[in-house]
C-alpha cells in the first residue's frame, strides 16, 4: 500500500509516498508530480524514517520514582493498575494512571501558587491541531498566559521583525517564484544542507538562465561554488552589512519611489537614519583588517538587489543573534526600498528550520500572540524569562512537548538548574533524551509519520499529512 504524506523533517514541507506493507514503512519517495518535492528527495526525507519502528521509542508512560515517594500523599488513593520498575528511577505505568498523576499535582500546584505558576513550552515537530490545542488548554483550561514553542530560538525574530514592518510574519512567495526572479541573495543559511529541495530549485535557475546569486556569510558554504558574488562576512555583523547595502541604495538613487511613496511610510526618517550612520557607510569597512574588499562587493550586490526582481533567503544565521529581529526587519526594509515584493519572483523568503514552525506560530502558541496572531488576553513570558522563573520559585511546573531545551539552549547549567527547580516537570517524547532525565512524568508519544494532522511549511502549503500507519 502508498500512502501519500509529508515530510516530518525541515520547513520545506516535501510531499512524500511511503510503501507500507504489515503496518510498517518499506520504503519513502517522492512522485515525479510532487508540487514541492518535485520528484526529489534529500537524504533525510528519503532515509530517515527508520525511528519509526526503532526499539528505543517510548511506547508507554513512565513516572520517577521518588516522584511518586515525595507526592504519596496526594495519590494515596490512587488505585495504580499497573506499576512496572524501568530502570533504578523509574516506572512504567498506564496512561490512564499517569493522567491522573499529572491532573492531581498540576492541580495542585495550581491551587497552591495560582494558574501563572504553571507554563507550557511546545515543540514545531507536532501537529497545528496539537499545538492549537496544548495553547488552549494552557491559557484557557489552566489559566496561564506562558507559552512558547521552539521558534524561540530560530524562527520567532523572523515573524517579530516581518510583523513590524510589513504586517505579516511569514513568507511573501511559493517556492516556486525562484524560477521567476532575477537575483537571489542568500544570508545565514546553507541551503544545500539544510533545505536542499528549495537549493534545487537554485542551482536549477543558476544553470539554465544564468540568474546570479550572492551569499553573504562568515564562511564559504556549498552554495557559494555556483554563487556569482561569495561575500564573507565579519561575524555578528549582519545588520550593519544590510544596512550598508540600504546606504548604496539610498545614495545612489536606486530607491523604486513608486512603490515607496504609495506603499510605505516613515521613508525620510528611515532614509536620514541610514545615511547619518557611519557604520552603514560601505567604507567602514576599510578599518577591519582583512574586509576591504566587501566595499566594492556590497556596493555590486546592493546594485543588483536594487535593479532587478529579487528573492533574499534566509535562516538562522540571521534570526540566531542578539539582533536578529532588527536584521530582519533590515531585510524588508531593503525589499521595500526596492519594490522587492508583493510580486511574483521578488520577496522574502525566511527558511524555516522544523517542519511546522509556520504553523504552530499560527495557531498561537507564542506568548504575545494567539491564534492567528490576534493579540491575547494576557502576554506571558518568552522562555528565557520562564528559566529565570523557574530559577526564582515562581514557575513551579512546566509541559514540555517535543523541545528538548535541557539540550539546545545556551547556559545548559543554568537550564538544568532551573528544571531541577520545579515541581512537577511533563514531558511528551519519542525517546529518552536530555530533558527526559528531568521529567517525573514522561508521555511517549507517537510520531508525525503516525498520526493525521495539519502542517505549514515555510511558503505558508496548508499540507495534511496522512499517517504511515493503519
Amino acid at each position: 500500500m502508498v500512502i501519500d504524506s509529508v515530510c516530518t523533517y525541515c520547513g520545506v514541507g516535501c510531499d512524500i509516498s511511503a510503501d507500507v506493507e504489515d503496518n510498517k514503512i518499506q520504503k519513502i519517495f517522492a512522485k515525479e508530480e510532487g508540487t514541492v518535492s518535485q520528484g526529489r528527495l534529500c537524504i533525510k526525507g528519503k532515509q530517515g524514517w527508520d525511528f519509526v519502528t526503532h526499539p528505543k521509542r517510548l511506547r508507554n508512560a513512565r513516572v520517577r520514582k521518588s516522584f511518586l515517594a515525595k507526592n504519596a500523599t496526594l495519590f494515596a488513593d490512587l488505585d495504580m493498575d499497573y506499576l512496572e520498575p524501568v530502570d533504578h528511577d523509574f516506572y512504567e505505568i498506564s496512561y490512564e494512571s499517569a493522567y491522573e498523576l499529572a491532573a492531581r499535582k498540576l492541580k495542585s500546584i495550581t491551587d497552591t501558587y495560582g494558574s501563572h505558576s504553571f507554563a507550557a513550552i511546545g515543540g514545531a515537530r507536532t501537529s497545528c491541531e496539537s499545538s492549537y490545542l496544548f495553547q488552549h488548554f494552557t491559557r484557557h483550561v489552566v489559566g496561564s498566559p506562558h507559552v512558547d514553542n521552539c521558534a524561540r530560538v530560530c524562527h520567532s525574530p523572523s515573524l517579530k521583525g516581518m510583523r513590524t514592518t510589513i504586517g505579516e510574519g511569514a513568507a511573501t512567495n511559493p517556492f516556486d517564484d525562484i524560477y521567476e526572479t532575477e537575483f537571489m541573495v542568500v544570508m545565514g543559511s546553507n541551503t544545500t544542507e539544510g533545505h536542499p529541495i528549495v537549493a534545487n530549485r537554485m542551482l536549477d535557475v543558476i544553470k539554465q538562465k544564468n540568474v546570479e546569486l550572492s551569499v553573504l556569510d562568515v564562511r564559504r558554504i556549498q552554495l557559494s561554488k555556483s554563487a556569482t558574488h561569495h561575500l564573507s562576512i565579519p561575524y555578528e555583523s549582519n545588520l550593519m552589512i544590510l544596512n550598508m547595502m540600504a546606504y548604496v541604495i539610498l545614495s545612489e538613487d536606486l530607491v523604486n519611489k513608486e512603490f515607496v511613496y504609495s506603499r510605505t511610510k516613515g521613508y525620510e526618517e528611515y532614509k536620514s537614519a541610514i545615511l547619518n550612520d557611519p557604520y552603514a557607510n560601505p567604507e567602514f569597512l576599510l578599518q577591519i583588517p582583512g574586509y576591504e574588499s566587501l566595499v566594492e562587493e556590497i556596493r555590486s550586490v546592493a546594485r543588483k538587489y536594487a535593479t532587478r526582481k529579487s528573492l533574499f533567503f534566509w535562516g538562522l544565521g540571521i534570526t540566531e543573534h542578539l539582533d536578529g529581529s532588527y536584521a530582519v526587519m533590515a531585510i524588508t526594509h531593503l525589499a521595500m526600498l526596492t519594490g522587492n515584493i508583493g510580486k511574483r519572483g521578488a520577496g522574502l523568503m525566511p527558511l524555516r528550520g522544523q517542519n511546522n514552525v509556520q504553523g504552530t506560530c499560527d495557531v498561537g502558541m507564542l506568548p504575545y500572540y494567539a491564534p492567528d496572531y490576534q493579540p491575547p488576553k494576557e502576554v506571558g513570558m518568552m522562555t528565557p524569562d520562564l528559566i529565570d522563573a523557574m530559577i526564582e520559585g515562581k514557575i513551579k511546573a512546566l509541559y514540555n512537548i517535543s523541545e528538548d531545551i535541557a539540550h539546545i539552549h545556551p547556559n545548559q547549567n543554568k537550564i538544568h538548574s532551573a528544571l531541577g527547580n520545579l515541581d512537577l516537570l511533563i514531558v511528551n517524547e519519542l525517546f529518552d533524551n536530555e530533558i527526559t532525565k528531568f521529567a517525573d512524568i514522561i508521555f511517549g508519544v507517537k510520531s508525525a509519520y503516525e498520526k493525521t494532522g495539519v502542517y505549514v511549511n515555510a511558503e505558508r502549503r496548508l499540507q495534511d499529512r496522512k499517517s504511515t500507519r493503519l
